[in-house]
Formats: structure tokens, C-alpha cells, sequence
């Protein structure tokens, strides 16, 4: 791994990181719920661009001549965008606090919801693409 890599990954961590701060303030200031639906949201979204991203990469040559772009966009940006141990803690508080049936709607949502978003990206490029 070299240095323009790391800075690429670093990079893109920044900006994922923050937008996953100001994403989740913004929903949970205008639309407050006992479920956590900013994480839920940019668990959705991260999960709909790489899709996209990896069907991109998988069905087109815009990535094979610099993988930094890639890895700055999957690893740096949606890793730090999306997160597992966010959802983990929100959905143990909503246990632990009696809010049974809304930590099972928020686990359903993230698990099944970014696998379906995910898909949905993936074959919606493959779809426009063939």
C-alpha cells in the first residue's frame, strides 16, 4: 500500500465521517422518533452507492485506470458514512430501555433495507448498462 492510497482513504474517511455527523443531527433535529432514523438513512444511502459504485466498477473501465478514486469513494467516503457500530449501540439502547418492537423494526430495516439498497444500486446500473 503506498502513501497517495492512505491519503485517498484518510480523505475520503473525512468527508464520509462528516457528512454521516451532519446527515444524522439534521434528521434527528427535524424528524425526532424513538427509532434512529438519520443512521438508518445513511446506513440506506452508503449501502445504495456501493452498489452503484461496484456495479460500475464491475461493468465499466472507469475505475481500471486509478483505483485510488474507487477506494477513496467506497473505503473512505461510504466507510466512514455508513455504520454497523452506530445501529449495534442505537439498537441495544432501544432494548434495554423496553422499545422492543421498534430495536426489531431497526434491525430489521438496517440489515434487510442496505442489502436490498445495495442490490437495488447494483442492478440499477447493470440495468442501465446493458
Amino acid at each position: 500500500m503506498n502513501m497517495l492510497t492512505l491519503l485517498a482513504i484518510g480523505s475520503g474517511g473525512f468527508i464520509g465521517a462528516s457528512l454521516r455527523y451532519i446527515i444524522n443531527n439534521y434528521i434527528s433535529h427535524h424528524y425526532p422518533h424513538t427509532l434512529p432514523y438519520g443512521i438508518l438513512f445513511v446506513n440506506l444511502l452508503g449501502s445504495l452507492i456501493i452498489g452503484i459504485m461496484f456495479a460500475l466498477f464491475t461493468f465499466t473501465s472507469i475505475f481500471s485506470q486509478d483505483t485510488r478514486l474507487y477506494t477513496f469513494v467506497t473505503t473512505g467516503i461510504l466507510g466512514a458514512l455508513t455504520t454497523y457500530s452506530t445501529f449495534a449501540l442505537d439498537s441495544f439502547m432501544l432494548f434495554n430501555t423496553g422499545h422492543y418492537g421498534a430495536a426489531a423494526l431497526n434491525m430489521s430495516l438496517n440489515l434487510f433495507g442496505t442489502v436490498l439498497f445495495a442490490g437495488i444500486g447494483f442492478l440499477g446500473v447493470k440495468f442501465i448498462l446493458s
